[in-house]
C-alpha cells in the first residue's frame, strides 16, 4: 500500500513545472518555443543559462523534497523498506513531472528531477553522472546525449550497488528495486525517442542552437 502513497505523493510534487513557471513570470508559455516541453533543457535555449539553471535547480529539488515527505509519511508503515520509499516517490515525480495531467500530460523529459532524485538517494553518483554529462557534451554539444549516457551511467552504477548490497534491502527489495531503476530507465530512452532519432538522422540540436529539439 505504501508504494502506490509514495507514487501519487511523488506525482504531486512533480506536478511543479518549474520551467512553465519561468515562462509565466515572463509572460510566456514556453510549451510555444523551443522543443514545446517544460523542461530544463528547453527553458535554457528559451529563456538563458540562468533561467536554465534555475529550472534545473527547482526540479531537482521538487524529487528530493518528494522523497523525504515520503519517507516522513511512510516509514513506519509495516514492512515499507526506506530505499523503496524513497524510489518509488522519485518515479511518481518523474512521472508527474513528465505527464502533468493539466498539461494534456506532455510536460519534460525528467532528467532534472532524476538527478535530484540520485542527489538524495545515493550522492556518490552524482560524480560519475556529473562527469558523463559534462564530457558527452563537451566532445559533442549534444545535450541530449549527454543527459541519456549520464542516465545509463546513473541507473548501471545503481543497479551494481543495489546487488552488491549497498543500500541495505533484503533479497526481493534488491530485485524490486533494480526492476525500478531499469523502468526508469526506459522512460527516459522513451521520453527522449525523438532526440535518439533526430540524432540518428544528424539533425539533432546541438548546445548553443535556438531552436529544435
Amino acid at each position: 500500500m505504501y508504494r502506490l502513497g509514495c507514487l501519487l505523493l511523488g506525482y504531486l510534487f512533480g506536478l511543479i513545472q518549474t520551467g512553465y513557471l519561468i515562462g509565466k513570470i515572463r509572460h510566456k508559455d514556453i510549451r510555444q518555443y523551443g522543443s514545446g516541453n517544460t523542461g530544463a533543457t528547453n527553458t535554457l535555449r528559451t529563456f538563458g543559462k540562468k533561467a536554465g539553471a534555475l529550472a534545473l535547480l527547482g526540479d531537482c529539488l521538487k524529487c528530493v523534497l518528494a522523497m523525504s515527505a515520503a519517507v516522513m509519511l511512510f516509514r513506519n508503515v509495516g514492512g515499507a523498506e526506506p530505499g523503496l520509499v524513497q524510489l518509488y516517490a522519485a518515479a511518481g515525480c518523474i512521472l508527474g513531472h513528465n505527464f502533468p495531467f493539466y498539461m494534456n500530460f506532455k510536460g519534460g523529459k525528467g532528467v532534472a528531477a532524476s538527478l535530484g532524485f540520485v542527489a538524495a538517494y545515493d550522492w556518490h553518483l552524482v560524480i560519475p553522472i556529473l562527469l558523463a554529462f559534462v564530457l558527452v557534451v563537451a566532445v559533442t554539444r549534444y545535450v541530449s546525449l549527454g543527459s541519456l549516457t549520464a542516465y545509463t551511467v546513473g541507473i548501471t552504477l545503481a543497479v551494481i550497488f543495489t546487488i552488491r548490497g549497498n543500500y541495505g534491502m533484503n533479497t526481493a527489495g534488491r530485485v524490486e528495486s533494480c526492476i525500478l531503476f531499469v523502468l526508469l530507465l526506459c522512460l527516459a530512452f522513451w521520453q527522449h525517442r525523438e532526440n535518439i532519432q533526430r540524432l540518428k538522422n544528424g539533425t539533432e540540436n546541438k548546445l548553443g542552437q535556438k531552436k529544435g529539439g
